[in-house]
């Protein structure tokens, strides 16, 4: 039976194999990856976060460096760019979350923490003005970027230690304190703005009311979270979620609603979906090849070499014609998920 949260669209294409692109730069692994959507001059963008403390941003379509953020002093564990690309948001292991003006380079705002954090995202709007955290706190937090406890120093540089000179935040308002078992390891901001996802090292995925302040729903998985993203190729959003060795897709609009689950014979720490081809990838942390599903019978259908190192995070373009992965190698590679040519596969 063909699942009816996801509709199919367009002629199914078979993926041909093509020699991946290598985006270097960074010095350490890679810890997660986000693309924008397709902005208005048909652009789209890539933010990597990894543990050399440096974000970088790149041409989403070919993967050349645009810039890095410089000013934390730890490990980013994660990073994602607003909805238009105009802001930038990173979570470290320097007890801070960050905000950057994606243009200029500028730390626009520093949120500071009593612990590591692991997670950040922004509500699905332009120039947004809010901004979730989680970390080792085991805290959801919602700052208001509007409230600012000082003002930017005028002689404030963007590439200034620390972010030197950005205001800092007053402390951020706190959802469902004391439910988190264990360290927040991935925050999404769902379709609804008054929604938003978390998951734990507790083995527990929640949907919180943020209106509320309360939980709405909550699913525990078999394993430890590798991963956990919200599928926006589909005109229905998903939630897919790596745990253990199995990926778990629920609805992006029905808080806790499991619509598969598919186990492997492999430890998952990594999977994204490609809801429109009916397939999705995976990594993992005991080797170093990316595997191709079909979802609905569940098979293998391509193992892709290329990584020297266990695969972290796994994201498509916002168009679905490639998928980029980042590894313990310290590189992000792209791949080519379609027959046609595209980009610099010519």
């Amino acid at each position: 039976m063909v699942p009816t949260w996801v509709s199919y669209m367009g002629v199914l294409h078979e993926t041909t194999k093509a020699v991946p692109l290598t985006c270097h730069g960074h010095s350490r692994p890679i810890t997660h990856l986000n693309f924008s959507p397709v902005l208005d001059d048909d652009q789209f963008y890539l933010i990597s976060a990894c543990k050399d403390n440096n974000p970088m941003l790149r041409d989403g379509a070919t993967g050349d460096w645009i810039g890095t953020f410089i000013g934390h002093k730890g490990a980013v564990w994660q990073a994602r760019l607003s909805s238009d690309a105009s802001l930038a948001a990173t979570a470290s292991a320097d007890f801070s979350a960050k905000v950057w003006d994606s243009h200029t380079g500028e730390c626009l705002h520093t949120l500071t923490h009593a612990h590591i954090v692991r997670a950040v995202a922004f509500p699905p709007q332009p120039s947004p003005q809010v901004v979730a955290t989680g970390g080792f706190e085991k805290k959801l937090r919602i700052f208001d970027l509007s409230r600012s406890t000082s003002t930017k120093s005028p002689t404030s540089s963007p590439t200034s230690p620390n972010g030197t000179g950005s205001p800092t935040l007053t402390p951020g308002i706190e959802v469902g304190p004391g439910v988190h078992g264990g360290p927040i390891k991935s925050v999404i901001w769902g379709p609804d703005r008054n929604m938003l996802i978390t998951a734990a090292d507790d083995k527990v995925i929640r949907w919180w009311d943020i209106r509320a302040r309360r939980l709405a729903e909550k699913f525990e998985v078999e394993g430890i979270v590798g991963t956990c993203e919200l599928d926006s190729l589909s005109s229905i959003p998903s939630l897919s979620v790596a745990a253990g060795k199995s990926a778990y897709f629920f609805s992006g609009s029905q808080p806790g609603q499991l619509l598969k689950k598919v186990t492997t014979p492999n430890d998952i720490s990594a999977v994204a979906l490609h809801a429109e081809q009916r397939k999705f990838i995976t990594g993992g942390a005991g080797d170093t090849w990316v595997r191709v599903y079909d979802l609905d019978d569940e098979s293998e259908l391509e193992v892709q070499r290329g990584h020297h190192g266990p695969i972290w995070t796994i994201s498509f373009s916002p168009d679905g014609k490639m998928y980029a992965t980042g590894s313990e190698d310290g590189t992000v590679k792209l791949w080519k998920f379609c027959s046609d040519p595209y980009g610099l596969w010519r």
